[in-house]
């Protein structure tokens, strides 16, 4: 299906860029939010982007079913 190859990628890629914005913060890097510096928002940043890496691949991998 189409829509549901398509639907996993876009998913995949905004996981990956909010799990890297809260990953920076939790780590400190971006700072001037309640986020920055806490140790759960890093750790919940990373969990974030494998998910969105593991939902990009299976997005990527799926071969579009060819119709006759």
């Amino acid at each position: 299906m189409k829509a549901q190859r398509w639907i996993s990628l876009v998913a995949g890629v905004i996981l990956l860029l909010i799990g890297v914005l809260w990953t920076l913060q939790g780590s400190n890097v971006i700072t001037g939010s309640g986020m920055s510096g806490q140790k759960m928002w890093f750790l919940i940043g990373l969990v974030a982007v494998v998910v969105g890496l593991v939902l990009l691949v299976t997005g990527a991998r799926r071969s579009p079913k060819k119709t006759s």
